[in-house]
């Protein structure tokens, strides 16, 4: 209780801080945080506390402080190391994987951490008769398909055994659709778990006013050494300049996603620390493959083409990214094909693409995020891209969403509703991205997120062989020849690789940006101003 109580003063005394008058943004550290309370500016409000239940980065960055998974990704890599698993093993056949689980791990609740609390997990993910599935749905379950069942052997050891060979297991646990929740605390809770989350990590939850702040608190008996700080505080602030405004007035500690045209007043202000990291990204637009003119796919190429993206690299995006050349990111160097070129900015061929396939003057709607995971600047890029279709005769109409309707729009496809969509993914593998959205058997009303309908029965057969082979050398050659059909088809127009970034005031010490685009703030602490 005494925690709670030290909690709900510090919060308040946080809060107080949010309160920005002139005085304040003249004068930084006139509202400055306690030190024992780190606040972060986050880009929306999350959609649930349930790792099984999202598929946002936004909500990853919070989930992540809040549970553990069996794996973790080592910190600066998306290399895979021990968490509540000390060690495993494959068998030689890569379909059997055998878990020894850490002695002595407690959830937040007190129930125990064992071989049964993870049966559990992938039991209620996997299983449509498990009396907790209905708690979901559990869109990313696609991660753990290949599982057929999982076997608590003995308390401390967990065995998975696969229908198949399943290269990505490791790194897809390692993904926060891999963390472990409490079974006791989802029978209790049911469908409102997603507000009461109960985890083993650094964290435990506290508090969660809608639209306003998730506040986690320091969990002393954290099997990977307590936290620093006494608390963490979620704030969503879905405009960048409120975020911006509010990291400048002292009323922020740190935010990830800094608008492009923030960093050079970042770095002129002082007091500010930015961090910058590549890792596994994406920015595309999904364009509707089974209505309209983006049937044909020399209607798609000619998008790709009329779009000037060095430009909106260059200007709208001011640096922060890259000109994307296809469906996985140069982060991935053993699968990248870098004989791949991105395609050039065409205008002349693709007026000439267009009038090839009937779609001269068409008239498309685009469906725009307000703000979201990693979608960079995503109105400006809107208009930028509007601007380039019209100089190629494409009438463009965009409709803008806050972030968790317009996924919910977008998730359900684009028949009946738009051309064209924003998307940015952050993967953790190179089988994520395309298995997840451009198989056939990946439509919406499948359940997947092929929200354009692509189809082609070459680049499902390889992606199916791909995620088979435990020979690395293997995938990457797989990989390499998916990417080059799938750039001849267009069924995206690919945009922008980013280069994630974040700022911090100079109080925060042991941040870290990870290539994962996930926040672990275990080791976080903060200095007197």
């Amino acid at each position: 209780m005494a925690g709670k109580t030290w909690v709900a003063a510090a919060i308040g005394m946080a809060l107080a801080a949010f309160l920005l008058t002139a005085e304040a943004i003249r004068n930084p550290a006139a509202s400055q945080i306690p030190d024992e309370v780190l606040v972060v500016g986050q880009i929306a409000e999350p959609k649930s506390l349930d790792p099984h239940a999202v598929t946002a980065t936004n909500d990853f960055r919070i989930l992540m402080n809040l549970y553990d998974g069996l794996v973790r990704f080592r910190s600066g890599t998306l290399e895979v190391e021990p968490a509540l698993a000390r060690s495993w093993k494959v068998s030689e056949d890569g379909r059997t994987y055998t878990f020894h689980l850490r002695d002595g791990v407690a959830f937040h609740d007190g129930t125990p951490f064992d071989a049964e609390a993870v049966k559990f997990n992938f039991d209620r993910m996997l299983d449509d008769r498990h009396p907790q599935h209905d708690t979901g749905p559990f869109p990313l379950a696609f991660f753990f398909s290949a599982v057929e069942r999982t076997e608590a052997v003995d308390p401390l050891t967990v065995r998975f055994h696969l229908k198949e060979p399943y290269a990505p297991l490791l790194s897809n646990l390692a993904y926060p659709t891999g963390l472990l929740v409490s079974p006791a605390a989802v029978r209790a809770a049911g469908k409102e778990f997603g507000r009461q989350p109960v985890g083993t990590g650094a964290y435990r939850f506290a508090q969660w006013e809608s639209n306003a702040k998730v506040v986690l608190e320091r969990n002393a008996d954290y099997w990977d050494g307590a936290p620093t700080l006494q608390a963490v505080i979620f704030r969503p602030l879905t405009d960048a300049n409120t975020r911006l405004t509010e990291l400048l007035a002292g009323g922020l500690d740190l935010m990830v996603e800094v608008p492009p045209d923030a960093v050079d007043l970042l770095r002129k202000a002082g007091g500010f620390t930015l961090y910058e990291q590549a890792g596994p990204h994406l920015w595309f637009l999904i364009l509707n493959t089974r209505e309209g003119p983006f049937k044909d796919p020399r209607a798609r190429q000619a998008v790709n083409l009329a779009i000037d993206k060095q430009a909106l690299v260059d200007q709208v995006l001011q640096g922060t990214a890259t000109v994307a050349d296809g469906i996985v990111p140069a982060a991935f160097e053993w699968a990248h094909d870098d004989t791949l070129e991105p395609y050039p900015h065409d205008p002349d061929r693709a007026r000439q693409l267009l009038r090839e396939a009937g779609a001269e003057n068409a008239e498309l709607t685009f469906l725009v995020a307000e703000g979201g995971s990693g979608m960079l600047a995503p109105i400006p890029m809107a208009t930028a891209i509007q601007a380039d279709l019209a100089k190629v005769g494409l009438k463009v109409n965009i409709q803008t969403y806050e972030w968790n309707t317009y996924l919910g729009l977008v998730n359900q496809g684009l028949a009946g509703r738009a051309d064209m969509a924003q998307m940015a993914w952050m993967t953790n593998d190179p089988d994520t991205l395309p298995f997840l959205t451009l198989r056939t058997e990946a439509l919406p009303e499948s359940g997947g997120f092929n929200s354009g309908y692509y189809s082609n029965p070459e680049v499902d057969r390889l992606l199916v062989e791909a995620r088979r082979s435990t020979d690395r050398n293997e995938r990457a050659d797989l990989y390499k020849r998916i990417q080059r059909i799938v750039r001849e088809d267009a069924p995206w127009a690919f945009v922008a690789n980013w280069k994630q970034n974040g700022v911090a005031t100079d109080r925060v010490k042991g941040f870290e940006l990870q290539p994962s685009f996930l926040l672990d703030l275990a080791h976080v602490s903060k200095s007197g101003g």
